[in-house]
């Protein structure tokens, strides 16, 4: 679990709830429905124009992944692979061949498989790395959907603002209408500008960072991998494969 997310929206409406506490409003007064319905609304509706069903969906999935991101760390790929390595040197290749049946990772299970049937060491890392890349595209078009809602969230917001002062103006002459109509367009830019800077452009920086993450370590998975299949001694491999931890 990332505490540090948890902890971060914690804050962030603590601290717009709290500073509209300190300075005398309502919390009521920031909570208006019909402006919510306007921003996210209008926000979701233009993702889903601009993004393919199949990459909106993914999106929404990755979302888990703010809080609960795939636990996997370059120490434990090192320790796998130096155990693939001391395998394949005492019994062959072929040794490997049990460890490829408990493997859940598909792409590490593929590279395995591969590594397994005699696969060559070039051609191994060039099916390896087109599918790695593939897998890349397409998580960063996902987080690209909350990308894109952080640049709309805030036009919507003025749409909502703009409704907002039509309906004032169409109750010019009944003044118990003309709080609500103003309110509705202060609190839909509120929404549309806080949506953006407090969730959606966060969201898609920190799942650009995750993609980023699991893209080196596959990398490390492909360069372990090709030195097995080199024959490398296990102290070499590891020792490279430290060269990818800060």
């Amino acid at each position: 679990m990332d505490i540090l997310s948890i902890l971060g929206i914690l804050v962030a409406i603590g601290a717009i709830l709290g500073g509209q506490h300190l300075e005398g409003g309502h919390v009521g007064s920031i909570l208006q429905l019909t402006a919510f319905i306007i921003v996210i609304g209008g926000t979701i509706g233009a993702c889903m124009l601009q993004f393919s069903l199949p990459v909106f969906v993914k999106a929404l999935k990755m979302t888990a992944w703010v809080f609960k991101p795939p636990h996997h760390s370059p120490e434990e790929v090192i320790q796998q692979v130096v155990e693939w390595s001391n395998t394949a040197r005492k019994g062959g290749l072929l040794a490997l061949e049990p460890i490829v049946e408990n493997v859940e990772d598909a792409f590490v299970k593929k590279g395995l498989q591969m590594l397994v049937d005699g696969a060559e060491p070039d051609k191994l890392k060039a099916v390896l790395e087109v599918e790695m890349e593939a897998k890349e595209h397409m998580d960063n078009q996902a987080a690209k959907v909350f990308e894109s809602a952080g640049g709309y969230a805030p036009t919507v917001g003025i749409l909502g603002a703009v409704l907002g002062l039509i309906h004032v103006m169409e109750n010019l002459a009944d003044p118990s209408k003309l709080g609500g109509g103003i309110a509705v367009a202060f609190v839909a830019t509120v929404y549309g500008v806080g949506a953006a800077n407090l969730f959606f452009l966060p969201i898609a920086n920190k799942l650009k960072a995750i993609i980023h993450h699991q893209t080196v370590l596959k990398e490390m998975f492909i360069q372990g991998l090709i030195s097995i299949a080199e024959g490398e001694n296990p102290r070499l491999i590891e020792s490279k494969l430290q060269s990818y931890i800060p």
